[in-house]
């Protein structure tokens, strides 16, 4: 093992476990008791922890590895977009020393977040669940005719 690549585990850790280091939070702690932005602040980073999370499958040798981060980014996925409604409602909610201007902000702010949650790529074909609705045309089968007229009388 390299000292580069010690360096960056210890930053990866270092930057996982910097929520609970009291001292860089109370430097961060300019918002006091918005939870807007506490709350946008925790999905800022889980996003960023996911897409370095898929970048790290994308580059897995062992495909059962590859799988198993692709579903754990997938449950991240889903966990992140259960948040958003949340945030939606805390971003309308008034703040005391927020603007006007500023709340306006904060939705177009949930808005890009939900656009990047559905960038993070997971693994799965989704462009095709997206464009289609789910439904995928079957092969083309269209000799196919149904008789509606003659009921349940089969013919020989």
């Amino acid at each position: 093992m390299t000292v580069i690549d010690l360096i960056t585990r210890v930053d990866a850790i270092c930057k996982k476990y910097d929520k609970y280091d009291i001292d860089k939070q109370k430097a961060v702690n300019v918002a006091g008791d918005d939870a807007f932005a506490r709350l946008y602040g925790v999905v800022d980073s889980e996003i960023d922890a996911a897409l370095q999370k898929s970048e790290a499958a994308a580059t897995e040798k062992n495909r059962a590895t590859a799988v198993a981060m692709n579903a754990e980014i997938r449950r991240t996925k889903a966990r992140l977009l259960e948040e958003l409604p949340k945030l939606q409602r805390l971003a309308l909610k008034k703040v005391k020393g927020i603007s006007k201007e500023e709340l306006e902000a904060r939705n177009d702010l949930v808005y890009s977040l939900k656009d990047r949650v559905d960038s993070i790529p997971d693994g799965s074909s989704t462009a095709t669940k997206q464009s289609t609705g789910g439904w995928a045309t079957s092969t083309s089968s269209t000799g196919i005719k149904f008789d509606s007229s003659s009921g349940n009388k089969i013919h020989k």
